[in-house]
């Protein structure tokens, strides 16, 4: 330890004594746990793929990856082409924060039935005073046995602990290795910093823990590579020279508390607004198992009254007896009321009762989940009264309950090159999650679409078209792709246009999948000399009619 380390050391720790409960590589855990099926094999092969090379992406680069992955090299933040040319047995998926934060709910709550009062830092990491534990389960080692052996039972098998004075210094402690000096390791999952020795500990780690990336850059150009070096300046000198983050900084690195209040501050106790239903027999109509959850939507629908929000946003959980569950998320255009809710899951239940391969008895469980909520007060009538569109979705509403989910719709706008897979149609009701589709955003980019204004009038499936010059030849696309005559006539479906043609644009490509063998098209718009515009692409060796310009 350097000189101005050890003059550290012997400076008190005015925080108080935290426990961190971490799981490394949270977002592996929670993308695997929402892949996995509630059979017993579930939990088994979640840890064999844990085992295996996976990484998640987000903007193109890493944000998470399996321990295998980091054997081979891969690291947070490296582009999605290096990882995979690092390991290329890789299996890369979109990350997608929501479920990491969806997934870590049950665990937080079955920690707050062990031990009261949990601060949630983040997905994965949470934190709790050591005080009250310790004295219940008679000290802080037996306290984190029990953290670990509730870690077991969830199957969080790879759990760490760490225990310091101060919150930062305890995550620094649960990520440190049993022969870091300062840290004692009674098991191997748990880290305990004695009291009095988190800045001890602190010191020798690099700066860069405990200051962001521009400030530690920073740093390190003063010759302040450590966080005991750090702690040897003067906070008012800190203060002066690098203001509020410079001061954050320095107490994390001397392990003080905050200076009003505590650090740990527990989140108030959630009320759990998820029900569920056994059904014993397994109902295997739709009909009696709308019967049965009539009940149950208007328990979950007056749990989330009391609370005073609203659902906009709901999953639907229907599990066979054979164990194996059909999920589907609902949206609501407003918000649901208890008839809504049943209508999905009857709705649900007719797709899943309609599987001739489906096996089993029926539905064992139902269990309804919301997913987005928003306060009851932005949801009340205006000043001026909404009541022609309220009028409207009920008249939907009552139509679709009798047509079924799809028999009642709207198109809407979604990504894609051709016209054609640019429109979707949506049931009322609905919306794609655009979070996590991201061909479902209409604003691209979308190299090879059409720019400008689109076609008025476009065709379900292309009609076949040809297009000739002043000797009546075929036109092509050559090599260099361009045309390979001037255009004189246009024929669609078998149509000869009176008008010649007046004028085209260049052709540009739209080359898509072609790793998989997709054929190249090249579009082309066309316009009449009598004003009638075309919207055209050449595929293999013919045209084809995409859209018409009124």
């Amino acid at each position: 330890m350097s000189a101005p380390d050890q003059q550290h050391a012997a400076r008190p720790s005015g925080a108080e004594r935290a426990i961190v409960f971490w799981v490394p590589d949270w977002p592996i855990h929670a993308h695997l746990r929402e892949r996995a099926e509630t059979d017993a094999a579930g939990s088994t092969a979640e840890r064999s793929e844990v085992a295996s090379a996976i990484a998640l992406i987000a903007n193109r680069q890493v944000v998470a990856c399996s321990p295998a992955a980091r054997a081979e090299g891969v690291r947070v933040g490296l582009r999605e082409r290096e990882a995979q040319s690092r390991c290329p047995a890789i299996s890369v998926h979109p990350h997608d924060p929501e479920v990491d934060e969806r997934r870590f709910r049950p665990v937080l709550a079955a920690l707050e039935r062990l031990i009261p009062g949990v601060e949630p830092r983040r997905p994965g990491l949470c934190a709790m005073r050591a005080r009250g534990p310790a004295r219940y389960y008679g000290g802080e080692e037996p306290a984190a046995a029990a953290l670990l052996r509730l870690a077991v039972d969830l199957d969080l098998p790879d759990a760490r602990i760490g225990i310091a004075d101060g919150l930062f210094a305890a995550e620094q402690a649960a990520r440190a290795s049993s022969m870091d000096p300062g840290v004692l390791a009674p098991s191997p999952d748990v880290r305990i910093v004695p009291p009095g020795g988190s800045a001890a500990f602190l010191g020798p780690l690099p700066v860069s823990r405990a200051a962001g990336a521009e400030f530690a850059s920073v740093l390190h150009g003063l010759g302040i590579r450590t966080m005991g070096a750090l702690a040897a300046l003067p906070e008012d000198a800190v203060r002066q020279r690098f203001g509020p983050d410079g001061v954050a900084a320095h107490r994390r690195a001397v392990a003080a508390g905050p200076r009003h209040g505590a650090e740990v501050r527990p989140r108030a106790p959630v009320r759990e607004l998820s029900v569920s239903l056994d059904l014993e027999p397994p109902v295997d109509t739709t009909d009696q198992l709308a019967f049965a959850c009539t009940t149950l939507t208007e328990r979950f629908i007056a749990g989330i009254a009391e609370e005073r929000l609203v659902c906009t946003a709901l999953r639907i959980e229907l599990t066979d007896d054979i164990g194996v569950r059909h999920e589907r998320e609902w949206v609501h255009p407003h918000r649901f009321t208890a008839a809504d809710a049943l209508a999905r899951v009857r709705w649900q239940a007719s797709s899943v009762t309609g599987d001739a391969e489906r096996g089993g008895a029926g539905i064992a469980q139902v269990r309804i989940t919301p997913t987005h909520t928003d306060r009851a007060a932005r949801h009340e009538p205006g000043l001026w009264s909404t009541e022609p569109d309220e009028r409207v979705h009920h008249h939907l509403s009552r139509a679709q309950s009798r047509l079924g989910h799809t028999g009642v719709g709207t198109m809407e706008l979604t990504g894609g090159r051709l016209l054609a897979d640019r429109q979707r149609f949506a049931p009322w009701g609905t919306s794609r999650d655009r979070s996590r589709d991201p061909r479902a955003s209409a604003a691209g980019p979308w190299p090879g679409a059409v720019p400008g204004p689109q076609p008025s009038l476009v065709f379900p499936e292309p009609i076949p078209a040809e297009l000739v010059d002043d000797s009546g030849h075929p036109i092509g696309i050559d090599d260099d792709d361009m045309l390979t005559g001037r255009p004189s006539r246009l024929r669609v479906a078998g149509t000869v246009f009176p008008d010649p043609v007046g004028d085209w644009s260049f052709p540009w490509a739209v080359r898509e999948r072609w790793w998989r063998g997709a054929p190249a098209r090249f579009r082309l718009q066309l316009m009449l000399a009598g004003g009638d515009a075309w919207l055209l692409y050449h595929e293999g060796d013919g045209w084809f009619a995409e859209g018409r310009y009124d």
